[in-house]
């Protein structure tokens, strides 16, 4: 029988981003001059209201300026500058003491539906830019003490959240009807007791995921936002869920996944997938009067989903996987980013604090599930044909990416398994069930290498290892702040350190159509 080859395919669902390039802001003397250095890239986002196929409009938050910036495919580099706004809040502090820019999200003016861009930082405060006109149109006032992070409502590109050192979120609302009193709830009371550093919502808009020095992530079911105006915000006072037993140090990311939770902790080489045991977004929200309060200070974890806390009801969370991401354990903020949109495949990404980037493909882990019901498991039909998915590679190991003419770094090694898994010479390899069964039988390795990376069957003591790991080429650590991902999922930026922002592509030329594989 023939050897089974693998031929790739350009531009599917499985592939992965690809290094494009690596822009060092530094020396730019269009807009920065020396007593802006050293400067530190700490948050980018993408702008996600453009029509389809438009190209991406992402922007970049230093300490003392904002950077907009189209990205384009060109060969001497990936971006346009469109729009640049220098903060003068350091007032020329070369060490970077002061009230520095930290966080940003996008949102749309509701009468003229232009886009905006809200900042916030050390001084507390929100500054909300109309990228067109280069202009500031409002500022909100109301946190006690710095923001390090803002997130805008998917189902409300008015209403954003923003997380405080003072313990609080806020949500505030960009509609004219809120002008005089723009903070419509205030998420506190009983929440944290230490700084926040992470705010996420959920694709409906009704639940907000909150984290912090504290190591508690909490989960709030947010009333209605009133539709006319309010003297005062809505308070809720406790969350519907909370729990400090998924991390052992500072929380400073999480996101929804679906109805799940992925977080991620300092002095941590994992990230964590759990979820919350009865919680349904499908279902109605509770109301705040459903919030379990802190009566008992000695629990863990408190839920207004599900069963109560006993030890004869099932757990309040249950930790799903985790993925490892090595080389960042001694470092703070370092935030991942989910791609997720309708008809395409979520993929995590991930920079660590060492020169490496991290991508998992989530919908490989249903495909190998598949995959290992039809060869592996006993008692099943091997007679029916099955191909073997093209990244479940029988050889695996580093490479170097060496495609001209992409715009690739080939100083980046990319490794599409950690260890390489030999397949003597005079074996013959097909895609049929009985073929495949037969060499894995043989080659246990291999299995155990797919394990690794791919198995929905893990404790939290085996991370999943990466489907792909960039090395970037860099001569000092680079540390990675923030992970962005654009609308159609076709780039990766994640910026961090020394004025730097790494570019990954993940297509060249046309996308391929949602769902296709």
């Amino acid at each position: 029988m023939p050897r089974h080859q693998y031929h790739h395919v350009e531009n599917t669902e499985w592939d992965l981003p690809t290094h494009r390039a690596t822009l060092n802001f530094e020396g730019e003397e269009a807009f920065l001059d020396q007593k802006d250095l050293p400067m530190d890239f700490y948050d980018a986002k993408f702008y996600p209201y453009n029509p389809p196929g438009a190209a991406p409009i992402l922007a970049i938050i230093s300490k003392t300026h904002v950077i907009v910036c189209r990205v384009v495919e060109a060969r001497d580099s990936p971006i346009e500058i469109i729009r640049l706004f220098r903060s003068e809040k350091l007032n020329g502090d070369i060490k970077g003491q002061g009230d520095a820019n930290i966080a940003c999200c996008w949102a749309l003016d509701a009468e003229t539906q232009r886009p905006l861009l809200c900042v916030a930082g050390d001084d507390a405060n929100i500054t909300v830019h109309d990228v067109v006109a280069g202009t500031v149109v409002k500022t909100f006032v109301g946190h006690g003490s710095g923001i390090n992070d803002l997130s805008t409502s998917p189902a409300n590109p008015q209403i954003i959240a923003s997380a405080s050192e003072d313990t609080t979120v806020r949500i505030w609302s960009l509609s004219p009807i809120h002008q005089k009193q723009p903070c419509v709830v205030l998420l506190g009371g009983e929440g944290h007791s230490w700084d926040l550093l992470s705010v996420a919502f959920h694709d409906n808009g009704r639940y907000i995921l909150s984290s912090g020095h504290d190591q508690v992530i909490n989960l709030w079911a947010l009333p209605d936002i009133p539709q006319e105006h309010i003297h005062n915000p809505l308070v809720v006072h406790y969350p519907h869920f909370s729990t400090c037993a998924i991390h052992s140090g500072s929380v400073d990311c999480v996101a929804f996944l679906g109805d799940n939770i992925l977080s991620r902790a300092a002095f941590e080489d994992t990230i964590v997938l759990w979820r919350i045991e009865g919680f349904n977004s499908e279902d109605p929200p509770p109301s705040p009067s459903e919030a379990p309060t802190t009566y008992d200070p000695k629990q863990n974890t408190r839920s207004a989903f599900g069963p109560g806390p006993s030890s004869s009801y099932p757990a309040q969370y249950t930790r799903l996987l985790e993925f490892g991401a090595a080389g960042c354990s001694n470092n703070f903020f370092l935030r991942f980013q989910v791609f997720q949109a309708p008809g395409r495949h979520p993929v995590l990404a991930f920079g660590n604090a060492k020169n490496k980037m991290y991508f998992w493909d989530l919908e490989r882990l249903t495909a190998y599930h598949e995959f290992k019901a039809h060869v592996l498991n006993p008692g099943r039909n091997k007679s029916k044909p099955i191909e073997r998915p093209s990244w479940l590679q029988l050889k695996g190991g580093p490479r170097k990416d060496s495609r001209k003419g992409k715009g690739i770094d080939e100083a980046s090694t990319v490794s599409i398994a950690s260890t390489p898994v030999p397949v003597p010479a005079d074996m013959d390899v097909t895609g049929t069930c009985t073929d495949m069964a037969t060499v894995l039988a043989v080659h246990p390795e291999i299995v155990q290498n797919w394990e690794s990376m791919y198995s929905m069957n893990h404790s939290h003591n085996h991370p999943l290892k990466p489907h792909r790991t960039i090395v970037l080429n860099e001569k000092q650590n680079y540390k990675a702040n923030q992970v962005a991902w654009s609308p159609e999922g076709d780039w990766c930026v994640v910026v961090g350190d020394y004025n730097r922002a790494c570019f990954f592509q993940r297509w060249s030329g046309q996308k391929p159509r949602p769902g296709s594989t």
